[in-house]
C-alpha cells in the first residue's frame, strides 16, 4: 500500500505565504513524478506544479514566479512554497505521485488534500 499525506494548508491573507508538504510512504519502489494539483469549489482539478526525480519542473501559468516546487528524493517528499498568494489560489491542494510499487506496478496515488484559503 502507498499513502500520501499533505500538510501545511491553512488560512492566509492575500500576499502571504504558505509551504505545503507531502510525504509518500509504503511499498514504493520508485517515484517518477510528484506534483501538486488543486480544486476550487465548482471547478475541475487542475495541475499546479510537478517535479521529476531528476529535478525537472513544470508550473501552471497562473503560479509561475510565485510558487516553487521542490523534491526530496531520499525522503519521498515534495514541497510547494507558495508566495504572493491571491484569493484565486483558494482551493483544496492535492499531492500526487506517479510511481512504481515494490511489486512493479505503475500507480498514481493521491493524498487526502489540504485546504488553502486566501482572504482578501
Amino acid at each position: 500500500q502507498v499513502q500520501l499525506v499533505e500538510s501545511g494548508g491553512g488560512l492566509v491573507q492575500a500576499g502571504g505565504s504558505l509551504r505545503l508538504s507531502c510525504e509518500a510512504s509504503g511499498a514504493i519502489l520508485r517515484i517518477k513524478v510528484m506534483g501538486w494539483y488543486r480544486q476550487a469549489p465548482g471547478k475541475q482539478r487542475e495541475l499546479v506544479a510537478v517535479v521529476t526525480s531528476g529535478g525537472s519542473t513544470n508550473y501552471a501559468d497562473a503560479v509561475k514566479g510565485r510558487f516553487t516546487i521542490s523534491r526530496d528524493n531520499v525522503e519521498n517528499m515534495v514541497h510547494l512554497q507558495m508566495n504572493s498568494l491571491k484569493p484565486e489560489d483558494t482551493a483544496i491542494y492535492y499531492c500526487n505521485a506517479d510511481l512504481f510499487d515494490v511489486d512493479g506496478f505503475r500507480r498514481g496515488s493521491w493524498g487526502q488534500g489540504t485546504q488553502v484559503t486566501v482572504s482578501s
